[in-house]
């Protein structure tokens, strides 16, 4: 267990899904009231929080970052060596990574001795069942409230994910949470748009060689992999979602550029995928990754011949990076 009495963490920043969000609220149980700033890997990596770092600040779900405090994950990508720890620790950095479900399942296991975490247990199952692929399609597809709570938050809504950690920290219950006028018009909202991506998915997607293809690029609309396969069920072993855009303007900051995401149904394949879909996410982008079963990266500039190339990504770059993954995929 990390010794809290000897640290000082003044800032956090974390993931802007519900797995960061609740890894978050259980930080802000140790340090309270400190600032919470939501981020995603990319950003990380890029040096878009360069500014937020210092020994002070606890990086939480995401990617490490050498000048942190405190840096708290379960992504198998970002599992640091032992020489990793030792230098991060000698350079005043704590690296607590631990093989689990969720990023909240080990903030909650590190610190549940030295905080009251009883009203966050609630939140836990849930929480690693959708961040760890273990959620069942009837669970997915459930009014679970934790289920549409996490459907709801989107870290470009600064305002509602901050107010959603305030309400988490303070021990409101996920079933009264629900209740509260303006997570309930974002249930409603988030409810219009699955079933208009449920009606969608035929439209936008391919299956070939057991991987479903979809294709939401320049469409504004992002979704994970559980309504994917639990749409076509049997008929996919994974799925890789395109989504973004490939033009963005200076004043564009709500969009973003063209990425991929890759999921094993685990619905299908409950104990994990038939393929380490993270060869697919770092195949071409160094700042690519996640898990075997679940993970993410930028599309890239290709040749013809799927070689990497210095220019601006284009949309032939999407077929140009599916073909080059599918031929991956096919050597499982």
């Amino acid at each position: 267990m990390v010794d809290i009495s000897k640290m000082d963490i003044e800032r956090i920043v974390a993931d802007g899904d519900l797995d960061g969000l609740l890894s978050a609220a259980i930080v802000r149980r140790v340090w309270n009231d400190i600032p919470v700033r939501f981020s995603h890997p990319a950003e990380v990596r890029r040096g878009g929080v360069d500014d937020w770092m210092t020994r002070k600040t606890a990086v939480l779900d995401l990617p490490f970052h050498p000048m942190c405090g405190l840096h708290i994950d379960h992504h198998l990508t970002n599992k640091p060596t032992p020489e990793q720890q030792e230098s991060a620790a000698k350079n005043g950095c704590n690296i607590v990574w631990a093989e689990a479900l969720s990023a909240a399942r080990v903030c909650f296991n590190t610190f549940q001795e030295s905080v009251d975490l009883d009203d966050i247990a609630t939140w836990m199952d849930m929480v690693d069942k959708l961040d760890g692929g273990k959620i069942s399609r009837q669970e997915f597809l459930s009014e679970h409230p934790i289920v549409w709570i996490g459907r709801t938050i989107d870290a470009t809504d600064e305002s509602y994910c901050q107010t959603l950690l305030q309400h988490i920290v303070e021990g409101l219950k996920p079933t009264d949470l629900v209740k509260l006028p303006i997570v309930a018009e974002k249930i409603s909202h988030s409810k219009d748009e699955f079933r208009r991506l449920q009606s969608m998915l035929d439209e936008c997607t391919k299956v070939v060689d057991r991987m479903a293809i979809v294709r939401l690029d320049g469409k504004g609309i992002r979704t994970n992999g559980y309504l994917v396969t639990a749409h076509f069920g049997d008929k996919c072993d994974a799925c890789m979602i395109i989504h973004g855009y490939d033009e963005i303007g200076p004043n564009e900051n709500e969009k973003w550029p063209l990425s991929a995401s890759f999921y094993s149904n685990s619905f299908l394949h409950e104990e994990g995928g038939l393929f380490d879909l993270t060869r697919l996410a770092t195949a071409f982008d160094i700042d690519g990754g996640g898990h075997a079963n679940a993970c993410g990266c930028r599309i890239q500039a290709l040749t013809k011949s799927g070689q990497q190339e210095e220019r601006v990504v284009d949309t032939i770059d999407i077929e140009r990076n599916i073909e080059a993954w599918l031929a991956k995929w096919s050597l499982r």
